[in-house]
């Protein structure tokens, strides 16, 4: 099992909640910090002292105070610490369960886990520890869905896009106007059209609403 264990936490009874986790696994050797830049310095030092952690479990969102900050979100200090130690193991404790965002974070960074904080939250991250211990990727079961190749998934980037421009209310003559000035390709009406038609195929949705209110439930946007 993990010998030395880091927590990116800034709501306290979240991290005792993860620290008694941790203990209930035998690990002792825990740090927690609440902030990102504090995660970093804790990541360097430990490498200079030759004593480097070997997990990292950090939350997405951490809520700004007086203290100014580099790192301001769990994706940046994500970031950060694949530059500082490429090898360091890193699971996500998250509220965040947008397929999107777990699919963008497994291709962007590599992580090996993502546990969605929830009622069953204890178990499901005592779970992950396991099996990224043993070398195996372990997603929530609310984002398993993540892990499907795209074409399973049948849409790509650009329909979420669209759909995502639906959802703030904006037109599909708008859309196009603003991908024409973004220079991002397909950008006519009729292909926006043609690509909309088909996800309300492939989704079943009566209508550009419909469709919206189906990704949304899909944690797609």
């Amino acid at each position: 099992m993990f010998k030395k264990v880091l927590i990116a936490e800034d709501f306290d009874i979240v991290n005792k909640g993860v620290v008694t986790t941790l203990k209930e696994l035998n690990i002792t050797n825990i740090t927690t910090v609440k902030y990102c830049d504090d995660a970093e310095l804790r990541l360097k030092k430990a490498l200079h002292d030759a004593e480097p952690f070997e997990l990292l479990i950090t939350d997405l969102s951490f809520n700004a105070d007086h203290r100014n900050q580099k790192y301001v979100s769990g994706e940046d200090l994500i970031a950060i610490a694949k530059v500082i130690q490429p090898t360091l193991k890193i699971i996500v404790f998250s509220v965040d369960d947008r397929l999107q965002k777990v699919r963008s974070l497994i291709q962007t960074y590599n992580i090996n886990g993502y546990v969605c904080k929830d009622r069953y939250d204890a178990k499901e991250l005592t779970k992950a520890i396991e099996e990224v211990y043993q070398n195996k990727a372990y997603l929530s079961t609310k984002v398993k869905l993540a892990l499907e190749p795209k074409s399973n998934l049948e849409i790509d980037d650009y329909d979420i896009d669209l759909v995502k421009f639906l959802s703030k209310g904006l037109l599909q003559s708008e859309i196009s106007e603003y991908l024409k000035k973004q220079k991002i390709y397909p950008n006519s009406l009729s292909s926006i059209e043609k690509h909309l038609n088909i996800l309300k195929i492939q989704f079943k949705a009566k209508n550009a609403i419909h469709l919206v209110s189906i990704f949304k439930d899909l944690g797609l946007i």
